[in-house]
């Protein structure tokens, strides 16, 4: 990728230094805390390796290998647990081989594997995250090098740490990393977001009239409406967290090219993993006390409303990915129909790069060489998204220069800021303008509203409440 235009060579130049005065203030660190956190985790991966020595899988494991037993080694582990201990292999790669990858080793239901993934899923958290935040710490502060020039889609990258790894889809270990991060004193930590801005600039991009109508309608929500057709919800049933994986793994893939198979392997992970709930809806009554309820937790009795999304589609007949599969493939096709000039342009934009060699963004970047279609279909989106985050981190860093809050960080659509209290409401109308209203102004090829959502943490930026801007 390069830039094409005068006004995208200016982005690339104006957002390295934005980016740069970002790295110099620094992200602020409880090093106590991460200090204890690198410990616990040490010591607990510890005393899981140990229970996990007590298994019949892990002496066998021994016996066949020895010296040369690996617990990284997927084909060592298809060997025991298939070969050896005679489990039933649940999915199977290209060449007919029992699968070991983390989706796979997830549908068996073995204490072993639970176990070793766990130790594997720990490991990855403390060297990756914790360790390596803790080896950039100086003086209290963190400063992430952000680079423009290394993604091919021109979106950004961070090292030394990478503060855009830390894991989103394990609340758990999500939070553990995030809770190193605090605010300055008087501070506290706010996250601005773009609400579905890869799908708004999608609708921008294909100027598809049923694309553009979802993204301008502030009724209408994309990822909650494929949320509910993949889950087979109404609206209101739709929780946060259903949702997020909709978002993730089915509205951002199908935009890219991808098909439903793969779509709902990645869904029927999460429901797997018992992460997703069902939401109450008004004509149901609390499940603790019979008393009509519409609210998540019953006003008379207290109790939690919410049950598990595994429940709801067993209830419906669904009991395993295969016939999930059938579900998320009647969603895609619910996709398609919606949004089926996208479809046909998709395919006109294909044949076109063919021709070229090259495709050219909205934001004046230009793309060239090899590609596959995947990729042709993804970067007019992902690229341009990033660019209305970084032309408004351009802007937010310019008007608070002369104050005490600053922009910290930005991880993909959002931006993170530590901003003084007394000038909170300030920024977040600041925010509200430059990412809403001024954006519009300086790229007329936008065509539909831009939205934004904020939370603030008030102690560190994993305890984090929405607010009203």
């Amino acid at each position: 990728m390069k830039p094409a235009t005068p006004q995208a060579m200016e982005l690339m130049m104006k957002g390295a230094i934005a980016l740069s005065q970002v790295e110099a203030d620094g992200m602020r660190i409880d090093v106590d805390y991460l200090d204890k956190t690198i410990k616990k985790v040490t010591r607990n991966i510890a005393r899981q390796t140990e229970k996990l020595k007590e298994s019949e899988e892990w002496k066998v494991w021994k016996k066949l290998y020895g010296s040369k037993m690996s617990l990284e080694s997927g084909p060592q582990l298809g060997k025991v647990l298939f070969d050896k201990m005679g489990h039933k292999c649940i999915a199977r790669t290209k060449t007919g081989k029992p699968a070991t990858d983390q989706t796979a080793l997830e549908q068996l239901d073995i204490p072993f594997v639970r176990r070793l993934l766990s130790i594997k899923k720990k490991k990855k958290m403390l060297s990756t995250n914790l360790k390596g935040i803790r080896r950039e710490v100086v003086d209290g502060i963190v400063r992430p090098s952000f680079n423009l020039h290394l993604v091919t889609t021109y979106r950004s990258s961070a090292d030394r740490p990478n503060s855009k790894n830390i894991p989103v889809r394990d609340k758990k270990i999500g939070r553990m990393v995030r809770k190193a991060f605090i605010p300055r004193d008087g501070h506290v930590l706010v996250e601005i977001d773009y609400s579905a801005v890869e799908f708004r600039v999608a609708s921008c991009f294909w100027q598809d009239e049923a694309m553009v109508d979802y993204a301008s309608n502030p009724n209408k929500d994309i990822h909650r409406d494929m949320a509910a057709e993949c889950y087979m919800l109404r609206e209101e049933q739709v929780t946060k967290d259903a949702r997020f994986y909709a978002k993730n793994q089915f509205v951002f893939p199908e935009l890219y090219g991808s098909w439903y198979g793969q779509c709902a392997i990645n869904l029927w992970d999460a429901i797997g993993k018992g992460k997703l709930e069902v939401g109450m809806t008004d004509d149901e009554e609390c499940r603790w006390c019979g008393v009509g309820c519409r609210s998540d937790v019953c006003s008379v009795c207290g109790g939690k409303q919410k049950r598990g999304l595994k429940d709801h589609l067993n209830s419906k007949g669904i009991t395993g990915v295969e016939g999930f599969k059938r579900v998320v493939q009647d969603a895609e096709n619910t996709f398609n129909e919606m949004f089926h000039v996208y479809n046909e342009k998709k395919e006109e934009w294909w044949e076109t790069y063919l021709k070229r060699g090259y495709i050219r963004l909205m934001t004046g970047f230009v793309c060239q060489g090899v590609m596959s279609r995947n990729k042709v279909y993804n970067y007019p989106t992902q690229g341009p998204g990033f660019h209305c985050l970084l032309w408004s981190l351009i802007q937010m860093v310019k008007r608070l220069r002369k104050v005490k809050s600053m922009v910290i960080g930005e991880i993909y659509d959002s931006l993170i800021l530590d901003v003084h209290r007394s000038e909170l409401d300030d920024v977040l109308q600041m925010a509200k303008q430059v990412m809403t209203v001024d954006l519009l102004k300086a790229w007329d090829w936008i065509i539909c509203p831009m939205e934004i959502e904020a939370e603030v943490g008030e102690e560190n930026w994993a305890d984090k409440k929405e607010v009203e801007i």
